[in-house]
């Protein structure tokens, strides 16, 4: 599958999870529905008193589906990708990531900073400013 394919996948699974999670947040609670039968106004909505109910719960459904498809898929796409790009040699592949590490030359190490002599008193035995008295 090529990676434009992919790209995708990925696409349409973001925009749908996007969906459900609008979908979700429009959807009434069941105590809501108790308004509606002492004169809430629902019965003259769009979708009638139930119908928005059921057109949000069924697509909500529908979407969750296609969720649960391109999930398992990616998860199917991304399990093929076992060797990187580029890598020819099998022997790299085989090592774990602990394994593939160079070992750092000594001369790549910094190494720690020569420790300085303390400061000589000044002549004529004036004592240095930082010396408590």
């Amino acid at each position: 599958m090529s990676s434009f394919w992919l790209n995708v996948l990925i696409i349409v699974h973001v925009l749908v999870a996007l969906a459900i999670i609008g979908l979700v947040l429009l959807q009434h609670g069941k105590g809501a529905d108790m308004g509606s039968g002492f004169g809430g106004g629902a019965s003259g909505s769009l979708f009638g008193a139930t119908g928005s109910a059921n057109f949000l719960s069924r697509t909500t459904a529908i979407l969750a589906t296609v969720f649960f498809v391109t999930s398992v898929a990616l998860t199917y796409l991304g399990s093929q990708h076992g060797v990187p790009q580029g890598v020819m040699d099998k022997s790299v592949t085989d090592k774990g990531v602990m394994e593939r590490v160079v070992p750092a030359k000594p001369s790549d190490v910094p190494q720690p900073a020569p420790a300085t002599a303390p400061a000589a008193p000044a002549p004529g035995g004036a004592a240095p400013a930082d010396v408590p008295k």
